[in-house]
């Protein structure tokens, strides 16, 4: 309702007025409330202005900030966490063999992907998964700030 009524201050009186009665205003799903063209309208634009405004959230802004730190928790904080856990799992096995020792020649692991110049190994499997991570808390963000919705974090 507040975004409602803010974003009803920043559309123009002169075309609110003119529009005929019959045709309603939208701010993008919800309808804003109708104006009425008497004498009131300055004193209904008055009214207006003083409830408080919340600026919305710049989308590009967001998603590079939260994948931004979606990698460097990855990096710096997960990273040693999800290779110990990993290597405790080890290679899939059938009958007490791993797949390549199994005769399976393509259960090689390709390891030239995994390399990198990275010191403790971050590779460019790890900068797709916490980068989609990072847009997942992302798109978390404005879908729910867009709605209305106030997580109060911000």
């Amino acid at each position: 309702m507040a975004t409602a009524v803010s974003s009803a201050v920043f559309a123009s009186p002169a075309l609110s007025a003119r529009a005929p009665s019959n045709m309603k205003s939208f701010q993008g799903l919800r309808p804003l409330p109708a104006v009425k063209s008497s004498g009131r309208l300055t004193a209904a634009v008055k009214s207006r202005r003083s409830t408080a405004v919340r600026a919305e959230l710049n989308p590009s802004l967001v998603i590079s900030l939260s994948t931004g730190m979606s990698l460097f928790l990855g990096r710096f904080v997960f990273f040693n966490f999800q290779r110990e856990n990993v290597s405790k799992q080890g290679l899939p096995e059938q009958n007490g063999q791993c797949h390549f020792e199994a005769g399976d020649v393509r259960a090689k692991e390709y390891v030239s992907l995994l390399k990198s110049n990275d010191p403790v190994g971050f590779n460019i499997v790890d900068v797709l998964a916490w980068g989609s991570i990072g847009h997942i808390v992302a798109y978390y963000i404005l879908a729910t700030s867009s709605n209305g919705y106030d997580p109060k974090f911000f």
